[in-house]
């Protein structure tokens, strides 16, 4: 247990450690004399760092937003702000900004999410020999800010491994560190192949108060918490990095209450907020109170500061939290999911540098849905919407892809593909004569879709963002390199149910459809035959997403779908096609994680496999 007193001490130097020191005595960034440790339970202390500042807790913030401008104690400035991968020295910029902004609002603690230095998830970023030093040169442009203690999220690297690390740093030193302890290997996140497991517990004593340091999964797991509390902490302060999925935000403020309420404690709760590759950081940092109750909270999707002020109850003796004069607006599931998709697809198009998007318009409702997102996303000037139709696309398909793009005001181009469909079918005549035709013509058709995207994708710098969902993923109903093709599928984690769903919410968002509301009720089509429908293949959605959740997302296997109510014989087809079409998915453009159990890097199964659907006999 490290307890630490931020008293300013100007005489400390800041050169660095020699590499023999240990991790639980220093970091490769923090000054080679640090301050004094003491094992000793934590009591608050009567001096503060405060005192040495020029700015007041109890300075008056301009545009006062809720009861923390007015009221004296601790202030903290929960900074949930957006900070890229690998961009460590941009990333350190931005702190330094950020901090003397919440500095000169009268913040004397400025907290930033977890791995924020390096952005999360670094991934094998972790593994650069060169890390080290960049975080180094990085932690000199923190120590320039002053007269505000920064929690800054970093990865810890000394020889005794790699650790994911909050540093707390102070008028141009790193007064202590704390390591993760409980790291999650489930789901996206896979902590234990990069870092170390922490021990070091850590409290420190500032403008009268004891403060606790957890990191993201430290909370989810009651034993860090309770040692805290026990060794003397008044108050929780965790670092995060979150990602979104449906009813997380729910789950994160039932999991905060329980812990502050158990042990009677508040805490401060700073996630991230961004897309990052197939991940959406959601943000909804808050503050809870000792009661459960939650007395601040940041807006979902948004790059925010939040300002708490805590302070001790003269009468009571209990740590009193300002309260939020108008929290911010809840979002439905379906409303949360679609603003997830709508981050996660910007994020990725900008911080990837593409010029614009190409988006194969077909008058089905996948696309029509993938456009909608695209321009709310990126801006229509950024959206260019392709119709390749062919003898077998519909007159209303045709009317209703145009009027969309005519509503949405982008880009919009009809490209034929007969000569490309033609073209392909006379070379492979000659191998094709005595064949029947089936399924390899309707995939030419797609094929030379993908291959006119991809080629204009190539010639004017536009990502192809395809529209494949995960229903139609799931069981393989799309083509390889065809409908595939692209570089972002933007409803890989969205089941058809839920596409008709968020059709209709985006429709509703305004007084006039931005969806054709035929797009909607017409029964959906490949348009690879005459009077193709999706049902000729596959059962109706409602059942086979039923089917595919209970598989896919909760892991039922075949008896226990059976059970559920659902016939055999259908059950046995679906599970087929989704285990023979896992090399399809492995191919696949990333898309936003929505669901509990995303394609990817969440449900891995091997290709070549002789795993049985129903129990095996001997």
């Amino acid at each position: 247990m490290s307890h630490l007193d931020l008293t300013p001490d100007n005489s400390v130097p800041t050169q660095l450690p020699s590499e023999s020191m240990t991790a639980e005595a220093t970091t490769p960034n923090q000054p080679a004399n640090p301050q004094p440790v003491s094992q000793k339970p934590a009591q608050p202390t009567s001096q503060s760092v405060s005192q040495s500042t020029s700015q007041s807790s109890s300075q008056p913030i301009s545009q006062p937003t809720s009861q923390a401008d007015s009221m004296v104690g601790l202030k903290i400035a929960v900074a949930q702000q957006q900070f890229i991968v690998g961009d460590v020295i941009n990333n350190a910029k931005k702190m330094v900004e950020l901090a003397k902004d919440a500095r000169d609002k009268g913040a004397n603690i400025i907290v930033f999410p977890e791995l924020s230095l390096l952005g999360y998830p670094p991934e094998d970023l972790l593994l650069r020999p060169s890390l080290a030093s960049r975080v180094k040169l990085a932690f000199e442009l923190l120590y320039t800010v002053k007269d505000i203690v920064m929690l800054v999220g970093y990865p810890h690297i000394d020889p005794n491994g790699t650790f994911n690390s909050v540093a707390i740093i102070h008028n141009g030193q790193q007064k202590g560190f704390y390591h993760k302890q409980c790291l999650p290997n489930y789901g996206v996140f896979d902590e234990r192949r990069y870092f170390n497991t922490g021990h070091n517990q850590v409290l420190f004593d500032y403008q009268g108060l004891t403060i606790g340091l957890l990191i993201c999964e430290d909370l989810w797991q009651d034993a860090p918490i309770r040692a805290l509390k026990e060794k003397g902490a008044e108050i929780i302060i965790s670092l995060n990095a979150s990602p979104f999925e449906q009813n997380k935000q729910e789950q994160r403020k039932a999991l905060l209450k329980s812990r502050a309420t158990e042990h009677n404690i508040p805490i401060v709760y700073a996630n991230s907020v961004g897309g990052q590759d197939d991940l959406v950081f959601d943000g909804g940092s808050m503050v809870v109170n000792a009661q459960g109750k939650i007395v601040q909270e940041a807006p979902r999707f948004l790059q925010h500061t939040l300002y708490v002020v805590a302070r001790h109850d003269a009468q009571s003796g209990q740590v009193m939290l300002s309260e939020q004069r108008k929290p911010p607006l809840a979002l439905s599931q379906i409303a949360e999911t679609y603003q997830a998709l709508v981050v996660g697809l910007r994020d990725y198009v900008n911080h990837s540098g593409f010029k614009g998007v190409l988006v194969g318009l077909s008058g089905g409702i996948d696309s029509a849905l993938t456009l909608c997102i695209a321009v709310d996303a990126l801006g229509a000037d950024k959206v260019y919407a392709v119709m390749m139709p062919y003898e077998y696309t519909s007159q209303i398909s045709l009317q209703d892809a145009q009027a969309q793009a005519h509503r949405l005001n982008v880009s919009y181009t009809v490209c034929p593909i007969h000569a490309a469909v033609e073209g392909m079918r006379h070379t492979l005549e000659p191998m094709f004569s005595n064949t029947s035709a089936d399924t390899t013509e309707e995939n030419i058709q797609a094929r030379a879709r993908g291959m006119i995207l991809m080629a204009l994708s190539n010639k004017f710098g536009h990502l192809v963002i395809t529209t494949g969902n995960k229903s139609e993923m799931a069981v393989g109903y799309a083509t390889l390199y065809g409908d595939m093709a692209g570089g972002f599928d933007v409803l890989k984690d969205v089941y058809k149910t839920q596409v008709y769903a968020l059709a209709n919410y985006r429709n509703r968002l305004e007084e006039t459809p931005v969806i054709p509301e035929r797009v909607i009720t017409r029964p959906p089509s490949a348009e690879l035959r005459p009077d193709q429908k999706d049902q000729d293949s596959l059962p109706d959605y409602d059942t086979l997403d039923k089917m595919l959740e209970l598989y896919i997302d909760r892991d039922f296997g075949y008896d226990a779908i059976v059970e559920a109510g659902y016939d055999k014989d259908v059950v046995k087809k679906v599970l087929s096609m989704v285990d023979r079409n896992e090399y399809k998915r492995r191919q696949a453009a990333i898309g936003t994680k929505i669901t509990h159990r995303a394609f990817g890097r969440e449900r891995r199964y091997p290709l070549v496999n002789h795993w049985s659907l129903e129990f095996p006999k001997l």
